[in-house]
């Protein structure tokens, strides 16, 4: 499919529910987008917000391409998301429900050159989700060396 992941967030897998997921583009200056492919970003406290009618991506640090010409943009600055209206319609009735956020997921460019973002509808979990969790996947990691090892 040609996807080249400039990063992923981890933390949103460890802290969240993920219910579903869509894909969304981003307004970017140019030396954003050198510094996306450069892989120089980060997502771990960043999520979306709906603001009339529009979607906007805040604490999304990407760090500033250090061979810029012109003045550097602010590396947190909020950027523009591009959605569908129906999409965005959709978002804000499902965002209403309580305790149901809109985090970033991953950054990724297709093979057109156009850089994405992946958004998921996450709804927090708990701290007994995330001890359940944990035990799970060091049990599968038992299970697998113990199937490696025979």
């Amino acid at each position: 499919m040609g996807k080249k992941i400039v990063c992923r967030n981890k933390k949103a897998y460890h802290d969240y529910h993920i219910e579903g997921t869509l894909e969304a583009g981003m307004v970017l200056t140019g030396p954003e987008v050198k510094s996306l492919r450069a892989g120089r970003a980060n997502l771990k406290d960043g999520y979306a917000r709906i603001d009339n009618g529009e979607v906007f991506l805040h604490n999304v640090h990407i760090s500033p391409y250090t061979f810029a010409t012109h003045n550097p943009a602010d590396p947190m600055r909020v950027r523009k998301l591009l959605l569908h209206r129906r999409e965005i319609k959709k978002l804000i009735g499902r965002l209403h429900e309580k305790g149901v956020a809109l985090i970033p997921l991953r950054i990724y460019f297709i093979s057109n050159g156009k850089a994405k973002v992946e958004l998921g509808l996450a709804r927090g979990k708990k701290l007994y989700d995330k001890r359940a969790a944990l035990k799970q996947k060091q049990l599968n990691r038992d299970i697998e060396r113990e199937m490696r090892h025979k």
